[in-house]
């Protein structure tokens, strides 16, 4: 009797989640850390519900959003399932109460209005994990902070009884080698570390990049058409 893993549906699925996890051992192995504590959250942009339900089939628990009316479509579809939904995209004040009823963790938090917005979209006791996004770029249009403002930024999260902070986010800049990237990102985390020694984690690396990013450090990787395919035509 075939399994639902081994069926033709989640074969190739299964085969590409399987080598990207096979090369983050090896990457953490190489520089001596274990890949217990790296986190894999699958970004599922454009993707529908049904490939997170195949996903979890096979073991995926962590998983991304950009959007927020993906996320929250998405969430609320599958309940049933013990998902834990990361929000990765840009957030809008005005969509926090969605983003804060669906997500899990929210990685995106670039400014104190923000971190604002989510605190008062609160209805209970629960804390929000989240993490202060850093732009790693010289253009101040790009989503996240500047560098220079990570602290007073965790300062402020940390000033919102039910916001935890865990740590930071960033993309690496195209025009920058990742290595040098996130090596800069890992001495802000350093600096926010400093004033809140439980906020340990660094959402940092992708696709293309998260080779780079365990050897600086990084606890979350946020892995997208490596493992889903390719993203559907929305046309």
């Amino acid at each position: 009797m075939t399994s639902p893993v081994d069926g033709p549906g989640l074969a190739p699925l299964a085969a590409r989640l399987s080598a990207i996890d096979d090369r983050i051992a090896a990457a953490a192995q190489a520089v001596g850390r274990n890949h217990d504590e790296i986190t894999r959250i699958v970004v599922t942009k454009f993707h529908p519900a049904s490939l997170v339900r195949d996903l979890h089939e096979l073991g995926v628990r962590d998983v991304g959003e950009n959007r927020q009316q993906e996320l929250s479509a998405k969430e609320s579809e599958l309940t049933e399932l013990d998902l834990r939904w990361h929000f990765i995209g840009q957030g809008q004040t005005n969509k926090a109460s969605a983003i804060r009823r669906s997500a899990s963790v929210v990685h995106s938090v670039d400014r104190d209005r923000f971190a604002d917005a989510l605190h008062r979209a609160a209805d209970d006791d629960d804390q929000l994990d989240v993490l202060v996004q850093i732009n790693l770029t010289d253009d101040p249009g790009r989503g996240g902070a500047a560098p220079a403002q990570a602290v007073a930024l965790a300062e402020h999260v940390l000033s919102l009884p039910s916001l935890r902070l865990r740590g930071v986010m960033a993309v690496a800049p195209l025009d920058e080698e990742p290595a040098s990237a996130f090596a800069r990102l890992h001495g802000i985390a350093e600096s926010v570390r400093a004033i809140d020694p439980s906020a340990s984690w660094i959402s940092a690396g992708m696709t293309g990049d998260f080779v780079e990013a365990i050897a600086a450090g990084a606890t979350h990787l946020r892995i997208g058409s490596a493992i889903t395919g390719p993203r559907p035509d929305r046309g």
